[in-house]
């Protein structure tokens, strides 16, 4: 079944990283600020960073809501996963370092300058 552009970039719109953590925000603007917080990070690690930011929920409720949310964006490719000494860890894929190359303009595809 093919999506129509609409549905598209609805589905497939890249990650909204919030700027600041709101308890109030939904369960997955809450999870990807955490993973920002720490770069990158397991479910425990995130759910850990989340039971700092709210001292009244227990880490092991965050655990539960922090691997949902995180194994909903890698089906949808949305994060990048690594496996070190057999646990998952989730990666925004975030530039962290400069450009420091050149862009030869003469060498661009036609139409995209």
């Amino acid at each position: 079944m093919a999506l129509s552009d609409e549905s598209f970039r609805k589905t497939y719109k890249p990650l909204h990283i919030p700027a600041h953590y709101n308890t109030h925000d939904n369960e997955q603007d809450r999870v990807l600020f955490a993973l920002a917080q720490i770069g990158i990070g397991t479910v425990t690690e995130v759910a850990t960073e989340m039971a700092q930011l709210e001292d009244e929920v227990d880490i092991e409720s965050f655990k539960i809501i922090v691997g949902d949310v995180l194994a909903r964006l890698q089906e949808q490719g949305l994060l990048k996963v690594h496996t070190v000494n057999g646990e998952t860890e989730y990666d925004l894929s975030k530039i962290t370092h400069v450009n420091d190359g050149a862009v030869n303009p003469d060498l661009l595809a036609p139409g995209l300058d």
